[in-house]
């Protein structure tokens, strides 16, 4: 048959003259690069379609074929750069004809699929497959090419789903196995994990968890293995060395992943992966993964693989790297800095979490309750000094370890002699597989012939190579045995029970690290609640130890206003009586100190907090005027009488003498006591010279204020 005849046959009425002066587009698309590489016959019908283009009336030179999407999905045209092409070269009015051996082809996506059909109605484009030719502006032709799109669609949705079921009923077997985590390989019939043959890789697995287990954090953890120079074994899942076990370094991200992974408690979990289309980037496919809880995952069957530990202490694991996020909520592990109870105080008002500041140079010490003000801008709710909550925590939990202080002391000793034992294993197995390296090196150069020189040299370079190694992990270990002795000995033993026997003194050593408190205290309280009464010192602390038995407590805390003293009318009377016994405000300081009163500071008070007391209380005390009454006239006082009713110390009154700012005479025989006249204008004269404020750079004072009034004549001038 002759072209013409083709043409003749393929003529159609909707194949117009402007429709040949554009060129003709063939796509060609296979979902899969497995269905590139196998299914041939489908990809060779599809650049066949070149052939039918020509036939409707296109010359070769004017049939472009668009192969760019080969391997990708139809589902959407995030990837797709061959079908976006197509689109632009539509939009510009350069195509005449779009051939496709399916709709499929083009489209899996109804949102694509009508998106190029708007196009192709608006530049007059025609659409063709296997069928024949459709025209996107006649009623009819559109109405069966959206059934098309919508089949194609339907068709995607129906082959996904039969997979993902098929997915389904395998994982619920606990068939559906991947790769293998560390520590496991799959087993012959490759439907199940088991153990690493190899007894090194197995011990370091739980070496991991059972550190992790002290430490409390990943961080610590990486730590004590890049101490220790411990390795990670590992079977590479591609490459030359595949599937043979290699000895790499910790890092966080596979630490984190084993301790998040459920195979090491023996479950076998699928679908902890579910794809949410609010994170999807475009262009790349893997975006938009989110992990959620595990007891939320499609599948989860328990005891299905063998286990390096139990399914409780992975729970108990879960929740400590959950409180490790310091989220509100959540203890947290030990942190760094001095603060012994970060993470366990709750604000008995709102009950959230108190926050740890520190400020000032010396970097003291704080609780306070902050999380209004930080998200609503309220006040803060309340605070306390850390330092007196540390200490009366501490004392708590001194009272309750001194009666089993040796047995801690004994089970701490155990836990070292483990310790040091774990890691004395793990260097003898990797001395055992150095000499099996040598060893093994040693015999391939001796199995080779002598004459073959290439390979004898190549091999004694590597058995070379195999002894140094083996010196060099021998050397190590000799310096692990003198840095880590195998055991405690009898005088180490002797000197922990003696340490435990004076619990405070141990606390205190400078051994101690502030973490290693905080891990003591996280282990006997769970949480700390305090509630303040107003504004005022008076402390309910609320301590609910671990196993859930709760004291509740009275604490003054420590104020910085003696306003907030709740005793404050009491303390000032009881300075007044004292006062009124004809005593000094020092010797009135010195009682109140014997009677237990403090300041707002906690410390004893002294005779110039007293004065600033009592003046900011607006307590004027009677003078001192008992004692050698007689040598007194009209309107004299002693000078310390006249200082303290004015409101300032002694000593700069003194100066005030010395100035001339203040008239007196002075008494023989009383060694060198001072009596000073001030009638009522001398001392509201007096007064508000105290009250005027001045800087060293400012104007002298007003002489009004500093010149003394006169008094009469019979009065002795100094």
């Amino acid at each position: 048959m002759s072209n013409a005849t083709i043409a003749a046959s393929l003529a159609s009425p909707k194949l117009q003259s402007w429709h040949l002066e554009r060129k003709a587009i063939v796509y060609v698309r296979q979902s899969t690069p497995q269905q590139v590489l196998e299914n041939r016959e489908s990809t060779e019908r599809q650049y066949a379609l070149v052939d039918r283009a020509v036939a409707f009336g296109w010359s070769r030179d004017q049939v472009d074929v668009i192969d760019d999407d080969q391997g990708m999905s139809g589902q959407s045209v995030d990837g797709r750069l061959g079908f976006q092409r197509l689109l632009a070269e539509v939009s510009l009015d350069r195509v005449g004809l779009v051939l496709g051996l399916e709709m499929s082809r083009l489209a899996r996506s109804c949102k694509d699929w009508h998106q190029l059909l708007e196009l192709c109605g608006i530049f007059r484009t025609l659409l063709g497959d296997q069928d024949g030719l459709y025209d996107p502006t006649e009623f009819n032709d559109r109405l069966l090419l959206g059934l098309k799109g919508t089949m194609s669609e339907a068709e995607l949705h129906v082959l996904k789903g039969r997979m993902y079921q098929g997915r389904i009923n395998k994982a619920q077997r606990g068939e559906l196995l991947v790769h293998p985590p560390i520590g496991y390989v799959l087993n012959a019939d490759k439907t199940s994990f088991e153990f690493d043959p190899d007894s090194q890789d197995q011990e370091v697995i739980r070496l991991i968890f059972a550190e992790f287990n002290r430490q409390g954090t990943i961080y610590s953890l990486l730590k004590y293995l890049a101490q220790n120079d411990i390795r990670i074994p590992v079977r590479p899942r591609y490459g030359p060395n595949r599937n043979q076990l290699e000895w790499h370094r910790p890092n966080r991200n596979t630490l984190a992943g084993m301790l998040h992974h459920p195979t090491y408690a023996g479950a076998y979990r699928y679908g902890q992966h579910r794809t949410d289309p609010r994170k999807k980037i475009a262009g790349r496919r893997r975006t938009g993964a989110v992990r959620v809880p595990l007891e939320e995952s499609l599948v989860l069957i328990k005891d299905r693989f063998p286990a390096y530990l139990s399914w409780e202490q992975f729970e108990k694991n879960q929740q400590q790297l959950e409180n490790n996020q310091n989220r509100a909520k959540s203890m947290g592990a030990p942190r760094e800095g001095p603060s012994l109870l970060g993470g366990l105080v709750y604000c008995g008002r709102c009950g959230a979490r108190l926050m740890v500041t520190y400020s000032g140079r010396a970097q003291r010490l704080r609780y306070q309750c902050g999380r209004g003000a930080q998200n609503h801008g309220e006040p803060l709710c309340l605070g306390i000094v850390g330092r007196d909550l540390d200490r009366f925590v501490t004392e708590r939990v001194f009272a309750v370890l001194q009666p089993a202080s040796l047995e801690l002391c004994l089970t701490a000793t155990d836990d070292l002699e483990q310790e040091r034992q774990r890691l004395d294993q793990h260097w003898r197995q990797r001395l055992e597989r150095s000499a099996y390296e040598a060893d093994r090196a040693e015999r391939q150069f001796q199995a080779v012939e002598p004459e073959n020189r290439l390979v004898a040299r190549t091999l004694e370079k590597k058995w070379e190579a195999a002894l140094r190694d083996h010196e060099r992990c021998e050397a190590e270990y000799d310096d692990f045995k003198r840095a880590q002795p195998s055991r405690l000995t009898d005088e180490q033993r002797e000197l922990v029970k003696q340490l435990s026997q004076d619990i405070p003194a141990f606390w205190e050593a400078p051994t101690t690290t502030p973490q290693d408190r905080q891990k003591i205290v996280r282990q006997l309280i769970d949480r700390i609640e305090i509630d303040v009464d107003g504004d005022s010192e008076r402390t309910d602390i609320t301590l609910t130890w671990a196993g859930g038995f709760t004291s509740r407590h009275r604490h003054n805390r420590t104020v910085i206003r003696y306003a907030q003293l709740s005793g404050l009318d009491d303390l000032v009377a009881r300075i007044v009586e004292l006062k009124k016994t004809n005593k000094t405000l020092g010797q009135v300081a010195e009682q109140l100190n014997q009677e237990g009163y403090r300041s707002v500071r906690r410390c004893p008070f002294t005779a110039g907090m007293l004065s600033r007391l009592l003046r900011k209380q607006g307590v004027s005390l009677p003078c001192r005027s008992a004692r050698n009454s007689d040598a007194l006239g009209e309107n004299e006082w002693w000078l310390t009488d006249l200082a303290e009713q004015i409101g300032m110390p002694s000593t700069s009154h003194n100066h005030w003498r010395i100035a001339g700012w203040v008239k007196g005479r002075k008494l023989p025989g009383l060694r060198g006591r001072w009596i000073l006249w001030a009638d009522n204008a001398e001392l509201q004269r007096l007064k508000q010279l105290r009250a005027t404020r001045r800087r060293w750079s400012d104007c002298p004072y007003p002489q009004a204020l500093t010149t003394p009034t006169s008094r009469d004549a019979d009065a002795s001038s100094s």
